[in-house]
């Protein structure tokens, strides 16, 4: 038996490497288009078919798929899995397909309308935006057939090849941003690149050949547990009833979340130049720390505690609900404290002016306050997941874009694109207390938590006083910007590392959850 521990570390390993080769993506894409209308078109050009793909085979399939795959192996052996496996990806290939049919037709209303995703830009942005949409879909078609893959392969309690595939989508993405982009070849190490000058064009022709690299990597997991296609639809079988009985839900929960999302793109539509391409900025910045700590420790739990559910033991499951939300509260909670006092160097290196790089910061700054929220959600929907409860997210979502539409509408106008990082950040942590809450109820994970959180709220604050004062007497601004951008990780590094000895308690925890015997890599 394998540790919870130790699938984490592999994850989150994994997780780490993609967010630096995205981190170098995003520096070069910062320094070629700035904070510009050509960067503003392509971010928000990934509003519908983002959604597309949550909808489908993103959050939606594998909250879904695994549960009922995780109870065929238990129960029925793994030809009877891969059978419901097949008669799923056989379905929602057509309906992916048929949609991005749809949305392709319908791009002009979908980008202009009143409602729609930028009414505020200029006819000449949302015509780009409709062009670079369409290109988009047929990404989302490969990422589509990824997520079933990831589901399929994490339901056999294999994490590897899935935690890889993000890092071989931005090697893709990466040769697009050097070679399809520019004009003039990059020099790297005295090799000239070949350029193809693209534009802005080359960014989501990188994305294709990503999608493409992303759903290739995980074929040898496939062949690994002897996946058996099975050429059928067969909606009267009843694992893929039980299957669509749990997406349905989860459907509506994720199509509330994508709302948020083109909701907040609707409202930076009508500030500066630029407001767009914060968000995204702001976003992906507290997305690294949510992706090592939340979604890597979610990702692995899940099988576990669908297990631990279908199996009745109860007490199993309380107590690992306990551990990981003490250990994502210790790795949390001290890491948005150091983020917020130190990402200002982190943002210089993007190269934007003053005012852009102020403007971003304050934005990561508005999101980094939900890093804990947003990570313990992974925790909390998968709660209930795991017990084919997908009704009970589905209602939570729908009360979030309401909470964030409302917040939105009266934080845009007094703070700008801060205000609608605010506004997600007041949302998803309100929803994430709510499914706590009920989740408590009935398995009561939360007793012992109390002194623990005032411990770990203490090392917080006095971790983010530490590494102010730190960063105020290093000179920082003496220093070239990557040198103080490494400077200010240094600082924030050393602090965590003091910080260390006082979470410890929390974080080893989770070696004490152990996976299902099927484990393996």
């Amino acid at each position: 038996m394998k540790h919870v521990a130790r699938s984490t570390l592999i994850v989150a390993l994994f997780f780490g490497l993609e967010k630096g080769l995205g981190f170098i993506r995003q520096v070069v894409i910062a320094r070629t288009f700035g904070l510009s209308s050509e960067l503003d078109a392509f971010n928000a050009a990934n509003n519908y078919p983002d959604l597309l793909f949550a909808l489908i085979s993103g959050g939606a399939l594998s909250m879904a798929l695994i549960p009922v795959l995780s109870e065929y192996l238990e129960k029925d052996g793994r030809a009877a899995a891969w059978g419901v496996f097949s008669r799923i990806g056989n379905l929602l290939f057509l309906v992916t397909a048929t949609l991005s049919v749809a949305i392709a037709i319908f791009a002009r209303p979908i980008v202009t309308g009143k409602f729609g995703v930028v009414p505020n830009f200029t006819p000449e942005q949302q015509e780009l935006v409709i062009e670079l949409m369409r290109l988009n879909l047929i990404a989302t078609l490969l990422f589509s057939m990824s997520g079933l893959v990831i589901a399929g392969l994490q339901a056999n309690q294999h994490f590897l090849l899935p935690a890889l595939a993000p890092s071989m989508y931005d090697v893709g993405t990466l040769i697009g941003v050097f070679i399809l982009v520019p004009e003039e070849g990059y020099n790297l190490a005295g090799i000239t690149l070949p350029a193809l000058g693209l534009g802005v064009h080359g960014l989501v022709y990188g994305t294709i050949l990503g999608a493409a690299l992303f759903l290739g990597v995980q074929i040898p997991g496939l062949i690994r547990y002897r996946f058996h296609w099975t050429p059928r639809l067969d909606l009267a079988h009843p694992g893929v009833q039980q299957v669509i009985r749990l997406m349905l839900p989860r459907v509506g929960t994720v199509f509330f979340i994508q709302v948020v999302f083109i909701a907040q793109d609707n409202l930076a539509s009508a500030l500066t130049t630029g407001a767009v391409s914060a968000l995204v900025y702001g976003w992906l910045f507290m997305q690294v720390p949510e992706s090592l700590i939340g979604t890597a420790i979610g990702t692995v739990l899940l099988p576990t505690l669908s297990e631990q559910a279908a199996l009745g033991e109860e007490e199993s499951y309380r107590r690992s609900l306990h551990a990981t939300v003490r250990a994502i509260l210790a790795l949390t909670l001290p890491a948005a404290a150091l983020l917020i006092v130190g990402i200002r160097p982190l943002i210089e290196i993007l190269g934007f002016d003053a005012a852009g790089s102020n403007l971003v910061t304050w934005t990561v700054r508005a999101y980094m306050l939900g890093l804990v929220g947003h990570s313990l959600l992974e925790i909390g929907v998968r709660a209930f997941y795991a017990r084919q409860n997908a009704v009970t997210p589905l209602l939570a979502s729908a009360l979030t874009v309401v909470a964030f539409i409302a917040l939105g509408a009266v934080l845009t106008p007094l703070l700008g694109a801060p205000g609608i990082g605010l506004a997600n950040t007041l949302a998803f942590s309100s929803e994430t207390l709510l499914l706590l809450w009920l989740v408590g109820r009935k398995v009561p994970f939360w007793r012992g938590l109390g002194a623990p959180l005032m411990r770990l709220g203490g090392v917080s604050l006095a971790t983010a006083g530490l590494a102010h004062l730190l960063l105020r007497i290093t000179p920082l601004a003496a220093l070239s910007t990557p040198l103080a951008a490494l400077a200010s990780l240094g600082v924030l590094g050393l602090v965590g590392l003091l910080a260390l000895p006082f979470i410890w308690p929390e974080v080893k925890i989770l070696g004490k959850i152990e996976t299902p015997s099927l484990q393996s890599y």
